[in-house]
């Protein structure tokens, strides 16, 4: 009984380890005001090829772009940084999520929708240059 407790008990911490590492959802609606307003900062994590053929308005390519990521950011650590990728369950978003939470950014959110559900939801997409 206290083999089963011990691993239960230790199947219960690495649950609560691996969910303080998500980060939360933003919804379509919630970004676009947000990009209405100017106060987010979005990263697309679907590779460079992708980000050329098209991504939200203003999206940094991670890409390219990871290792001046410091410099892209704002200032304020408190900003709204948004990662995303292809949708629900692509998990490519996680390394820019990661990168911008490393840098000490603590607003960092998820767009689960990803690309595909940015496009599903007829909101602008911009090509790169």
């Amino acid at each position: 009984m206290k083999k089963i407790l011990a691993v239960l008990v230790a199947a219960l911490a690495a649950t609560v380890v691996v969910g303080a590492a998500e980060y939360s959802d933003i919804t379509i609606p919630d970004l676009q005001a947000a990009l209405a307003a100017k106060t987010v900062t979005v990263l697309d994590a679907n590779g460079t090829e992708s980000w050329q053929e098209g991504h939200i308005p203003g999206a940094i390519d991670f890409a390219t772009q990871k290792d001046k990521l410091a410099k892209l950011l704002p200032q304020d650590k408190g900003a709204l940084i948004v990662a995303y990728c292809g949708g629900p369950k692509c998990g490519a978003y996680k390394a820019a999520a990661a990168a911008a939470a490393k840098l000490g950014y603590t607003n960092v959110k998820h767009l689960s929708a990803g690309l595909h559900g940015w496009k599903g939801a007829k909101a602008s997409v911009e090509k790169g240059s």
